[in-house]
């Protein structure tokens, strides 16, 4: 487990005091749902798991593009912002068998939201009981959530919001203070701990009651109230993953492939091979990092892609294909021919002289993404 902290609010001295722990995405939701806690005077800690599949600001540091968008953690932006204490804890290799093995299935896409909400709520149960093991009275009463329900068509539906609860563990000590009017009483609210009646009943997926709260609360800066930084979310990412496991033969994945799989042109000329090409300097230089575990491709002769084989290369026949295919994405497309160096994993070059593939040469069934 590794932890960050933001600046922290101390409890009070008062035994009473109630104590939550909030799961923190880095939106909006989250943190108005943290502000309505807070403005009851709950003690209120955040936790965000790492997944491997929400690395924000990553693909916008790379991509010339994307220069001007956001490039910090939200998150732990946020935890700054409402002034309480962030734990980060790496979850990655535990949630694999969420994305590859979803109970209640995939989403539009890959994205397992449904199973995705049950973990992350049950991680924070047993964070919360622990807690209380650990700490006994310091420990925390409940957990909150910015979920609203009808949000989102997966998991912020009416009916699966219950299935949420029990199946994490955390039944009636899960309080989604966005949404309480539209649920059932939760058990801080029957204890009187929590103030029924200072809670709302957002729901749908109309953004103004939100954004209100939120002018309300002195809060002009956010993230983009609709936006979620899941990978799996995304169509064209779905695809590559979905690719990347028909080629293994198996539905598995490690931590570099997550990363891999949203940068660059992933060109699959041969089932067993797979050419991730570069499209500009900055994912060049992300590519560099990993020429020493795949072997790489590149132009001598006039500037253009770094290019990763994530596969092997069976004949002599291929490797020129895939160097054709990169001499093609060069400032040398034009030319007659074009100097390509292949270098292995262990350093080992040897330069190709080959003429760049037309456009007719590159099938767009072998564009993954």
């Amino acid at each position: 487990m590794s932890e960050a902290v933001a600046p922290v609010t101390w409890p009070s001295a008062d035994p009473l005091q109630r104590r939550a722990i909030a799961l923190v995405s880095g939106g909006l939701d989250s943190m108005l749902a943290v502000k309505v806690m807070q403005e009851q005077g709950i003690h209120v800690e955040g936790v965000n798991f790492f997944t491997g599949f929400c690395v924000e600001g990553h693909t916008h540091a790379i991509r010339k593009k994307d220069k001007d968008k956001n490039k910090r953690n939200n998150a732990l932006w946020v935890a700054e912002e409402l002034g309480i204490k962030l734990n980060i804890i790496d979850i990655s290799e535990e949630y694999k068998d969420v994305v590859l093995n979803p109970k209640h299935g995939y989403g539009a896409h890959l994205n397992p939201c449904l199973d995705c909400k049950i973990f992350m709520v049950n991680q924070a149960t047993l964070m919360l009981n622990k807690a209380r093991e650990l700490a006994g009275e310091k420990g925390f009463d409940f957990i909150i959530t910015g979920e609203v329900v009808g949000q989102r068509p997966k998991s912020q539906r009416k009916e699966t919001m219950p299935i949420i609860s029990s199946e994490s563990g955390a039944d009636d000590r899960l309080l989604r203070p966005l949404s309480a009017l539209n649920l059932p009483e939760t058990l801080p609210e029957r204890e009187g701990g929590v103030d029924r009646s200072r809670l709302h009943d957002f729901s749908g997926r109309n953004r103004k009651p939100q954004i209100e709260l939120a002018r309300r609360f002195g809060l002009e800066d956010y993230a983009q109230p609709s936006g979620g930084c899941c990978f799996l979310t995304d169509e064209s990412y779905s695809r590559k993953l979905a690719d990347l496991w028909q080629a293994r033969n198996e539905r598995r994945y490690e931590l570099d492939d997550i990363m891999l799989l949203k940068v660059g042109r992933h060109i699959r000329p041969q089932p067993h091979l797979k050419l991730i090409i570069s499209r500009e300097e900055g994912e060049n230089r992300f590519l560099e990092g990993y020429r020493y575990q795949f072997t790489s491709l590149t132009t001598v002769s006039c500037p253009g892609p770094l290019a990763l084989v994530d596969g092997r290369f069976e004949s002599e026949a291929e490797l020129e294909q895939a160097a054709a295919i990169v001499a093609r994405y060069s400032k040398g497309r034009g030319d007659d021919t074009v100097t390509v160096e292949v270098k292995d994993p262990g350093g080992v070059a040897r330069e190709v002289r080959i003429a760049p593939a037309r456009p007719e040469d590159i099938p767009k069934t072998w564009l993954v993404a």
